[in-house]
């Protein structure tokens, strides 16, 4: 029998420990982890990228959902655990569970510290800690346009540029008279303060919150100097709060957080704390680095490996603020038993502060230019006396002091990636045992760059220095995935050159590290595999993503979203009854029109899913897949008299022409019938204008957070030549992007001309069409494809007790 491991809490701090704990024996322990988010692991450093737009919430996932199946990890999400019964040795859920332990991990983090004052309760008032506040955040900054953020730390400055980058205008309220005060000295905090202001952050300095002023929705924020400012959205930044209720409740010795041992064991000998709920020689940190410490001293003493256990952390922090560099590390402020080392360069805006006490290193503040940041900081640690160092350089030449410098001068215990812990050594040992020769494959297998990223340039420093004349920077390409150096061109074309069969054949011939491959490459090569040989590849469905695989997106509280398919965003009276007799029957929380002109039944319960389809009897809308979403027209010639064509009718032709098929990344398209463009064509992957003497075609459009309006790729005259040109482009692009890659950056890539020649070819043309057309053929639709097979309805099936 395995040794029952129960983990309370599935975030970054926890689940790295689980990591580790696999490391050094994954057939130890019988693993359950209870997450009261309906997410699995995933990047709380990277929210602020999620609210900026600069990446999605899928993309921030750290292990995904196949991660916790692959190692039999039993994972429940959306679930709290709200009692320790340490008689018992179980844990109790907000669902009734009650999951038996034999040893306890808890990694339940901490919350976003909301001010206790009048108001704070308004609708509108809101932490910046979760997945749930970013959308909440997004959401808001499209109806409404001024926002306060309390709090002028890291999280705060991030918060702000992000509502920024949402439309809104944004005040930053702060106690302190300068920024981030924890990390950044007066000097450097006021050139932060001016590249703030320049991108259009204003600022409200030394004052104090007294009252959040409104009704049910917040109006204004009070202050104790007697101002006020107006505004629809208050996020609190002003810190964050130990999440040690469940610990306190059940007797465990309990400080501001959840008091541990070297070893990471509180006062049950059966019970382990990490992260920010613990508390170690009086210290609870907040930051990833020492978490991540922590997370391996507690897997050496779980597994009882002899280990030194955790002796706490000096802290550092390498940060870009809105675009802003910076780093910190130990002291920040001179005293009496400090001497500064500073360098503040108005020209360049840059500003560099060490504090020195008897010779050594014992503080870094650096603004603008943070290079030097890992350097410095590993010689603090060290405690390397400085003596023989020169303290400072002016017009030296760029490149002087290099980065192959640097390396050659740090030594194997330096730490390279401070966010998870990976060392110079590290990093070479994996190098020499592995035979890794680029970045990608480094930090899929150490990990070092794999959270915030600053570190590559250093770690392909490592590489360079460690290959010698062997290093080829030429190489340094970014593989398909951390299983192999192969890009996908080089997958595709030895697929097709070797005719292998399967993924798992692929991954074999082809040397991938994991035989089962990863979250990455195992749904590209399904893709691959069925693009390439439609007719005699049978496409698996577990290696899709989670939407993909049940045929409707899940929603955050584990429910799904139904949208049926609605040909040019049309509908009958009786599929309007129906669809309302069906929402009423199943008590569907949300009925609403969406963005795409079609009707989506949101909170649909799993076991009902299939039930709903069945009632409905529609097809499938597709919102959740890579292949076609919808086309999007306008009415155009039926009722509107600046209609030149039928854009509706052809819209409702292209839809049914293109759908079901696969494509690398969703797609949309639209059609409108006159220039005015009211359906928006001009940012869609294919967009139609009817004119006069025809239809205008054009590609790559992007209406996301990143906009592109579309290149245009040609005229044509009839409605079957817009729809032939539609499939070939269709097909060009599954044959040649790579997987996950949209159109817009896909046409970037490949250059609009070479696409325009290659598709405007009649041979060309006239092949990719055909070989589109082949494998439609080879496409059921969804919906009716799982109400015909009994092993796939099972799928919605919920297992009760």
């Amino acid at each position: 029998m395995k040794t029952k491991l129960v983990m309370i809490g599935n975030g970054m701090a926890g689940v790295r420990t689980i990591e580790e704990i696999l490391k050094r024996n994954a057939n130890l322990f019988e693993i359950t982890i209870i997450g009261d988010e309906s997410y699995p692991n995933y990047n709380r450093i990277m929210l602020s990228n999620v609210l900026q737009g600069k990446t999605t919430v899928n993309d921030i996932n750290i292990n995904d959902w196949n991660w916790y199946q692959e190692n039999h990890i039993n994972l429940l999400t959306g679930e709290k655990a709200i009692k320790i019964d340490r008689e018992e040795k179980a844990v109790i859920t907000d669902k009734g569970k009650m999951i038996e332990y034999d040893e306890l991990i808890l990694a339940t983090g901490s919350s976003a510290f909301i001010l206790p004052i009048p108001g704070s309760d308004l609708e509108g008032v809101i932490g910046f800690r979760t997945i749930g506040d970013t959308e909440k955040m997004m959401e808001t900054a499209k109806q409404y346009k001024k926002a306060v953020v309390i709090g002028g730390g890291l999280l705060g400055l991030e918060a702000a540029r992000g509502l920024i980058d949402r439309g809104m205008e944004v005040h930053v309220v702060h106690l302190l008279p300068t920024l981030m005060e924890q990390q950044l000295d007066a000097a450097a905090a006021n050139l932060l303060r001016k590249d703030l202001e320049a991108q259009g952050m204003k600022f409200l300095m030394e004052k104090q919150t007294a009252e959040i002023v409104g009704e049910e929705r917040v109006k204004g924020l009070k202050f104790t100097d007697g101002t006020s400012v107006e505004c629809d959205l208050v996020v609190m930044a002003v810190g964050i709060r130990p999440n040690v209720a469940i610990a306190r409740e059940s007797g465990l010795d309990v400080n501001r957080a959840i008091i541990v041992n070297d070893q990471m064991v509180t006062s049950d000998p059966s019970i382990y704390a990490v992260g920010e709920c613990a508390e170690h020689n009086g210290i609870a940190y907040g930051l990833v680095a020492p978490l991540y410490e922590q997370g391996i001293a507690l897997a050496d003493c779980i597994t009882g490996r002899e280990g030194k256990g955790y002796k706490g952390s000096i802290l550092s922090t390498q940060l870009k603020v809105a675009g802003c560099d910076l780093f910190s590390g130990g002291k920040i402020h001179e005293d009496v038993y400090t001497e500064a080392i500073i360098v503040h360069d108005q020209f360049a805006k840059v500003y560099k502060k060490i504090l020195v006490t008897d010779n050594k290193i014992v503080g870094i503040v650096l603004y603008g230019d943070a290079s030097d940041g890992n350097r410095l900081f590993n010689m603090l640690k060290k405690q390397a006396d400085i003596s023989e160092y020169t303290s400072s350089s002016v017009l030296s030449k760029s490149g002087q002091d290099s980065e192959e410098d640097l390396v050659a001068s740090m030594s194997a215990n330096d730490t390279v990636c401070g966010c998870n812990g990976v060392t110079k050594g590290a990093i070479v040992h994996s190098i020499l045992e592995q035979g890794l020769s680029t970045f990608e494959e480094v930090k899929g297998c150490t990990k070092a760059g794999a959270s915030c990223g600053k570190c590559k340039p250093l770690v392909e420093g490592i590489l360079a220095h460690t290959l010698g004349d062997s290093f080829d920077a030429s190489i340094q390409k970014t593989g398909m995935c951390s299983c192999t150096t192969l890009t996908r061109d080089e997958v595709v074309a030895n697929i097709k050159e070797k005719q292998l069969k399967s993924p798992k054949e692929v991954r074999m011939v082809l040397d991938f590290a994991s035989e089962e491959g990863c979250s990455k490459c195992r749904p590209a090569l399904n893709y691959y595999m069925r693009m390439l040989f439609p007719e005699e590849y049978e496409d698996d469905k577990a290696s899709r993503f989670v939407n993909e695989k049940m045929e409707g997106n899940i929603q955050k509280d584990g429910t799904f979203s139904i949208i049926p398919r609605m040909y040019g965003g049309t509908t009958t009276a009786e599929d309007l009854v129906k669809i309302g007799e069906v929402a009423k029957k199943y008590n569907v929380p949300l009925v609403k029109i969406t963005g795409a002109s079609r009707i989506g039944l949101y909170g649909v319960k799993k076991e009902d899913v299939p039930l709903v389809w069945e009632e409905l009897g529609m097809r499938s809308g597709y919102a959740y897949s890579k292949s076609l979403r919808n086309v999007k027209s306008c009415v155009g010639s039926r009722f509107c008299r600046f209609g030149t064509q039928d854009s509706l009718g052809l819209g409702i032709k292209l839809e049914q022409a293109i759908e079901m098929v696969d494509t690398p990344h969703k797609m949309k398209m639209g059609v409108t019938g006159c220039p005015r463009n009211c359906a928006e064509v001009l940012t869609k992957d294919f967009g139609v204008i009817c004119v006069e003497n025809g239809y205008q075609l054009y590609i790559g459009g992007n209406g996301g957070t990143e906009v592109r309006e579309c290149d245009s790729l040609t005229t044509v005259k009839t409605e079957e030549d817009v729809i032939t040109m539609a499939k070939a482009y269709v097909q060009y692009y599954r044959e040649n992007a790579n997987y996950g890659e949209r159109t817009a950056p896909w046409v970037e890539r490949m250059g609009i001309e070479t696409v325009k020649e290659t598709l405007l070819n009649a041979k060309n043309m006239k092949q990719f069409v055909s070989r589109f057309e082949k494998a439609k053929t080879t496409y059921e639709e969804a919906w009716s494809s799982v109400l015909n097979d009994q092993t796939k309805r099972e799928m919605y099936e919920v297992i009760k007790g």
